[in-house]
């Protein structure tokens, strides 16, 4: 049977860290604060922005709620972000993507000013994940994975990983933060040949496709190290699911992340360091 690389004690540790930099912070005069700007009531954005909430209450990090109608007109729009953008007192915006279709989401997203991208969603962000620089932040999510794998002391450096998925959000964005850690990749996609031949070579395979339970025993081998970045309603089963058919992979492989519990509930915890690490870089603190 698989170990299970649980994500709570992952979070728990950053939040902890999170915690005493606040204090520090605060002590200094600097309340580090997150914004979140939400259009419409998404149930997905609600659970998430709750979960955010509670995170960063937990770190002292104050939250502004930013809720906009669906229908609001995209002037109206861009005027509450660049009230964000220009108010010295917000240190992280969190946009929820994606928009509605009235809305320019390309545009959006990189409005937001690099120094308060701490979802990593903006172009300059994105560049600094391509060149290993500091200029804005990692997506969460795609952070997430490597703190699991660090926090579990999975080594990362000269390993092969299959990272299947190549979306901006994870799977692109955290095969360059594999890279960037001596990791040799492999991604795989929809026009991928042979994709299960491929993965069950690796040492160490990501899945991030967004398809409930679609990677079974074929894609895997023992041995093997399995990050599940998926997360699904199984209608069916009544339950959430990863990508990871799990009942298959869980006997097999060396270690895994639940879904529920793995790498989800690790994102929130490093979107508060990156409002922690936000408020130090504006306030050149170190």
């Amino acid at each position: 049977m698989a170990e299970l690389l649980k994500g709570k004690p992952v979070a728990d540790a950053i939040t902890a860290k999170c915690s005493e930099k606040a204090k520090e912070l605060r002590e200094k005069g600097i309340v580090p604060c997150l914004a979140i700007l939400r259009v419409g009531e998404n149930d997905a954005d609600i659970s998430y922005e709750r979960g955010a909430m509670k995170r960063c209450a937990s770190a002292d990090v104050e939250v502004r709620n930013v809720i906009l109608p669906k229908d609001v007109s995209q002037e109206a729009f861009d005027e509450a972000l660049e009230a964000l953008n220009h108010d010295d007192s917000v240190h992280g915006i969190l946009m929820f993507r994606p928009l509605p279709k009235h809305l320019n989401s390309e545009k959006a997203r990189n409005m937001i000013a690099p120094e308060k991208d701490i979802d990593g969603c903006t172009d300059g962000s994105l560049a600094g994940v391509f060149t290993n620089t500091p200029k804005g932040f990692a997506p969460c999510t795609a952070q997430a994975a490597i703190e699991i794998l660090d926090y579990y002391g999975i080594e990362i450096s000269g390993k092969n990983v299959t990272v299947l998925g190549r979306s901006l959000v994870v799977g692109k964005p955290l095969a360059l933060l594999l890279m960037n850690r001596n990791a040799t990749i492999t991604v795989c996609h929809r026009k991928t040949v042979d994709t299960q031949s491929i993965a069950r070579k690796a040492d160490i395979v990501v899945a991030a496709i967004g398809e409930a339970e679609n990677i079974t025993a074929q894609y895997l081998r023992e041995g093997q190290y399995v990050i599940d970045v998926g997360i699904s309603w199984n209608e069916a089963k009544g339950k959430l699911c990863g990508d990871v058919l799990f009942e298959e992979a869980e006997p097999l492989v060396k270690a895994i992340t639940p879904v529920p519990g793995g790498v989800g509930s690790v994102t929130t915890s490093v979107l508060v360091s990156h409002v922690i690490e936000a408020a130090c870089r504006m306030n050149g603190i170190r």
